[in-house]
């Protein structure tokens, strides 16, 4: 266990009701997208899967892991789930349909993980804007090996890519969830065209800040058209260096992306950064919409700290990973003062059920402390 000093007084805001999009959150403390690598070979949700969120159900929102829009957009990680099969549909239909029988609300995670793949990993030749590779090694199922220097993307691929994300988008829909969050963020393909440096194209996707942010708007334009706008999130991380992502320019691009999307009435913006950053403050004036706030703190969250910033307007919810990762009754935990349970390292990327679907809630504990 690990201490727990802060406790939320049942009119926080953080407990407050909010309003996204399409429908209305019970609370404000979301559940980040967390990697667990857990999905079948064929990339369908794992069986326990439904009972892992659906453990969950009490955060405000669930944002699932990132779910490849289809087979090529795999690859940076062995055993990520993805959208792009009946198969796929029907698990994610399961895990609709649990989350809303404990009375949650869920979007998927959509992704293309770009020149974070690996051709052992995804079987396909790794793309990305550019012939940038990252400087980084990563799991494959023959060890560690650096990644590749990825093919530059045609427009023709990436028109079809774009459509790849508009179709994911109606198949998390129909599968019953409440919506998607495209990822732009943490080094994967959208946050690589996004980057002044790993973006060196120069037809109309690179050069200026309006065309490296044009694949992300275009991305969000196709599928706020496929299921409505308000069911449709988008999360970004400027100046974040996951993926060995350097970013020289860490407004402008933002600045041209969000100008631009911002008329479409969009669910939220989902924000990955150190809430103190002049970039942040930024961003928050170029979207005085509904904002979801991830600190990126991996040492523990601080809730104090998240409960003034969604109390002063900065953000209107807040997404927290590990805290909920280990604590499937977090909100109960946080209104009682409780300690919360450690997160499990060993077990973040393993297989099976030990530290996926075990973490014990309080009631659960309770014998075992009595």
């Amino acid at each position: 266990m690990t201490d727990q000093t802060f406790r939320l007084a049942p009119d926080a805001t953080l407990l407050t009701p909010v309003r996204v999009g399409a429908i209305e959150a019970a609370n404000r403390v979301f559940m980040a997208p967390l990697t667990r690598s857990r999905a079948q070979s064929d990339a369908t949700p794992s069986d326990l899967a439904a009972l892992y969120y659906s453990q969950r159900a009490g955060a405000g929102l669930i944002i699932s892991e990132a779910t490849a829009i289809c087979e090529q957009a795999n690859g940076a990680y062995m055993n990520t789930p993805g959208i792009y099969t009946d198969r796929h549909q029907e698990a994610w239909s399961d895990i609709a349909d649990a989350v809303h029988a404990g009375g949650g609300k869920m979007f998927v995670q959509l992704w293309h993980v770009g020149r974070m793949a690996h051709p052992d990993i995804s079987g396909f030749e790794t793309v990305g804007p550019s012939a940038v590779a990252a400087d980084m090694l990563t799991h494959t199922p023959s060890g560690k090996q650096p990644l590749p220097v990825p093919r530059e993307l045609t427009e023709r691929e990436i028109g079809t890519i774009i459509g790849q994300f508009r179709g994911a988008a109606r198949r998390a829909v129909d599968a019953g969830m409440d919506g998607v969050e495209i990822h732009s963020a943490n080094g994967y393909l959208l946050h690589e065209f996004l980057s002044d440096v790993v973006n060196l194209r120069t037809d109309a996707y690179g050069g200026s800040a309006e065309n490296r942010a044009r694949l992300t708007a275009e991305v969000v334009e196709a599928v706020a058209d496929e299921i409505g706008a308000d069911r449709v999130g988008l999360r970004i991380s400027p100046g974040n260096g996951a993926g060995d992502m350097r970013e020289n320019d860490q407004v402008g691009a933002y600045e041209a992306l969000l100008n631009r999307i911002r008329p479409l009435g969009m669910a939220y913006l989902h924000v990955l950064i150190d809430p103190s950053t002049q970039t942040f403050g930024a961003l928050r004036a170029l979207w005085p919409d509904t904002l979801v706030l991830n600190t990126g703190r991996d040492t523990g969250t601080d809730f104090c700290q998240l409960e003034s910033l969604v109390d002063w307007g900065a953000a209107s919810a807040v997404a927290v990973g590990r805290s909920w990762l280990a604590n499937p009754d977090l909100i109960d935990r946080l209104l009682l003062g409780a300690e919360l349970n450690e997160p499990d390292v060993a077990t973040f990327y393993a297989s099976g059920p030990a530290g996926y679907v075990d973490y014990p809630t309080l009631a659960e504990a309770e014998p075992q402390s009595a």
